[in-house]
């Protein structure tokens, strides 16, 4: 395949995931159907199926774009912090502010495991956002050992319900305080 066909290609594919990015968080993903999704990106039904499986696929791309998405804020942000503590309050904050993306919530943490069942989503999310949280709590706790695991779960949990209480109009400051709060309660914890 040529340069230009590649680049045509992925042009309509992302034009695919940006369309039903836009009608998933309006209309939700029961009530958009692919000839709107064909129609606001401007492609035949055939591009569509040319490049997915059918409207649940291109909905996975979408997550998988958002999950993506968060990831890459907290990265950039926490890569500047040389100390754990640091950079997972950094992490903490630029999640806040990539889940304030209008929809994002309702994408991630809502639809997602309705659509894609909560075991697929979980899968989308421990590849991405839930990672750099492992990464950076196996930083802070060195000492966590086998508990690494549940504490990386526990904690994206925590996440996950402030981002839609936040969402829902809670103060972020407080779920922030609390998230820090916790991380030193973890860390004074495992040093006894």
């Amino acid at each position: 395949m040529s340069r230009s066909n590649r680049e045509r290609t992925e042009q309509t594919r992302q034009a695919l995931i940006d369309a039903g990015r836009c009608l998933f968080v309006e209309k939700g993903y029961a009530e958009t159907s692919t000839p709107e999704i064909v129609a606001a990106a401007g492609v035949t039904r055939g591009a569509l199926y040319h490049h997915f499986e059918d409207k649940k696929a291109l909905f996975r791309a979408v997550i998988e774009c958002e999950a993506q998405g968060v990831t890459e804020a907290i990265e950039e942000r926490s890569a500047s912090h040389d100390a754990p503590r640091a950079a997972l309050i950094a992490g903490t904050s630029a999640y806040f502010d990539a889940m304030r993306v209008q929809g994002r919530t309702r994408l991630l943490l809502i639809e997602a495991p309705a659509v894609l069942g909560p075991s697929a989503a979980a899968t989308i999310d421990a590849e991405n956002a839930e990672a750099t949280l492992r990464t950076g709590l196996a930083a802070m706790l060195p000492e966590a050992g086998a508990m690494l695991g549940p504490l990386t779960s526990l904690l994206s949990a925590a996440f996950d319900r402030a981002a839609i209480a936040i969402e829902a109009g809670d103060g972020r400051r407080d779920y922030e305080q609390a998230i820090a709060a916790l991380l030193d309660g973890l860390t004074d914890h495992l040093q006894r």
